[in-house]
């Protein structure tokens, strides 16, 4: 009993500062969320600090509220919701388009030794092609449309979303496969009713790190034969010594990564509670 009322009690005890740096120790809500928004905060000193300060020329690093005004005046003056949305749909088309294809791929690899064997090789061969090198072959090929961008896209993202889905395949433990067919389970039954399940969290995850990854490839598509999106304005702005357009830019593709971030990262939560 002594024992019993003495644990309760130290599990009731204020946590001190170094209990928080145990590998993997959770750490209260209101404390994650104020280092959250803290690490922002102290981004946003610096910058201030530097260039209210005159640390730095404005003409190579402006201050956070003539970057703000950039951006009020890309948004009221040169239509910069319609290169966020132009943007957003290269973005998400050339993603979903490589997710649709690449995790079905990934699975058939990571599951079946002749399918990694006859694929791995030619795909591990060309992810390390950058994607940027395939430009003048899609305006070539594709013209300078919305399908050449979103063909970058899906380059940059298809091979290395395969090869991770591959491996989160394998990662599911043989003893799993072994005890279905145990029970009778056929061959196709362990892929659909076991390996598949065991793998979606892994899954979702590799498919929010890729995303972040299509992110930065925007800016690479756009930068070359392009009228609209983000990646235009930003090289449009840099022809023009327009340093708070160009950071403005850059900030906005950030905020639209982490949206994308938060949102899969919610769906994780809602998907697979107890994974957490």
């Amino acid at each position: 009993m002594m024992e019993g009322r003495k644990g309760k009690t130290s599990e009731r005890a204020p946590r001190r500062l170094k209990d928080f740096f145990y590998p993997r120790e959770p750490i209260p809500k209101s404390l994650y969320v104020f280092l959250t928004f803290g690490s922002f905060g102290f981004f946003l000193v610096v910058w201030a600090i530097l260039t209210y300060g005159g640390v730095i020329d404005p003409l190579f690093l402006p201050s956070p509220g003539r970057v703000f005004e950039a951006g009020y005046d890309l948004f009221a003056e040169l239509s910069f919701s319609t290169d966020i949305l132009n943007s957003v749909y290269r973005v998400m088309v050339g993603f979903l388009l490589a997710a649709v294809i690449g995790v079905p791929l990934g699975l058939i690899m990571g599951t079946f030794k002749a399918a990694e064997a006859f694929t791995e090789p030619v795909i591990g061969f060309i992810r390390y092609m950058p994607a940027s090198a395939f430009i003048p072959l899609f305006i070539l090929w594709l013209g300078i449309g919305d399908v050449e961008k979103i063909a970058i896209i899906f380059v940059g993202s298809f091979f290395q979303l395969v090869l991770m889905v591959a491996v989160v395949a394998k990662n599911v433990h043989k003893d799993m496969l072994e005890t279905a067919y145990t029970l009778g389970a056929r061959r196709l039954q362990v892929v659909r009713k076991v390996l598949l399940p065991a793998s979606m969290p892994g899954i979702l995850d590799t498919l929010r790190i890729i995303v972040g990854w299509a992110w930065t490839y925007i800016i690479v598509a756009e930068l070359v034969a392009s009228a609209s999106g983000i990646g235009y304005m930003i090289i449009s702005s840099q022809r023009m010594l327009r340093t708070g357009n160009i950071i403005f830019g850059i900030l906005t593709i950030g905020m639209l990564g982490l949206i994308t971030d938060y949102f899969f990262k919610w769906l994780y939560r809602r998907l697979f509670p107890w994974m957490d």
